[in-house]
């Protein structure tokens, strides 16, 4: 294997255990268990409204981001939303309650594990909106200018080709399409060095952007009016934050 190839394998056996585990814990009322990165800077305790009253428990509790990002994406009825990294679904569940009917909203995991979680949570939620689809969000398996949004919640730090990924948001989004974005960013003084001191890449601290890295990889991809906004600190001098852009109308 390459070194990126095995950092891919190392992120993919964190999550497909995480799914077992939260499918185990579904299967016997149990809480959560913590080491699957719930807490005050990762998972479901960042939903902060009544989110955990509008989808089954187990996909509220399967929750191992850094934000929310359903509640900054801004989603409107009628609107295609394609979330990647969903992992147990709750954000594209979410994001299904927001679009109606007539919207429609896609969940892209590379995990077997996770997609059947999150397909047993879209059935409990009788989401019939809802698509769930095996796929790398560095080769999104979706033809160009279908999507309206792009959600993720703190997934596109644990890839090991950020330019794919931000390209690959570009070529799927329509034309005045638009990012909202939850991700684990670095404070632009760190190294990459300094990043790694600072915890692991499968849990989403070492493989972090800086600001200013984010903002340049969106830029040459083509995208405008891109902000990151610091939420919380997740490890010192770095942020769970919400990252926005928008692909040109012409």
């Amino acid at each position: 294997m390459t070194e990126k190839s095995e950092i891919t394998e190392r992120v993919r056996a964190r999550y497909a255990t995480a799914a077992v585990q939260l499918s185990d814990v579904s299967s016997t009322s149990c809480c959560v268990p913590t080491d699957l990165g719930n807490g005050d800077v990762f998972g479901s305790a960042l939903y902060t409204g009544n989110e955990n009253l509008e989808i089954p428990e187990e996909a509220f509790l399967a929750s191992l981001g850094c934000g929310n990002p359903t509640a900054v994406a801004d989603l409107h009825p009628g609107e295609t939303v394609l979330d990647l990294g969903s992992g147990g679904g709750i954000d594209v569940l979410l994001s299904a309650r927001r679009v109606g009917p007539t919207g429609f909203a896609y969940g892209l995991d590379m995990t077997d594990e996770m997609l059947r979680l999150a397909r047993a949570n879209a059935a409990k939620a009788q989401a019939t909106n809802v698509e769930f689809i095996k796929g790398q969000m560095e080769a999104i398996p979706l033809p160009g200018a279908t999507v309206d949004v792009i959600i993720s919640n703190c997934v596109i730090n644990l890839s090991t080709d950020k330019n794919a990924v931000i390209s690959e948001m570009f070529r799927v989004l329509k034309p005045g399409g638009r990012l909202g974005i939850s991700d684990v960013v670095a404070e632009n003084h760190l190294s990459a060095e300094d990043r790694i001191e600072r915890g692991s890449y499968t849990g989403c601290i070492a493989g972090a952007l800086s600001n200013q890295e984010y903002l340049d990889a969106l830029a040459a991809a083509g995208f405008v009016d891109a902000t990151v906004e610091y939420t919380h600190e997740v490890a010192p001098e770095m942020h769970g934050s919400i990252v926005k852009a928008v692909k040109p109308s012409v």
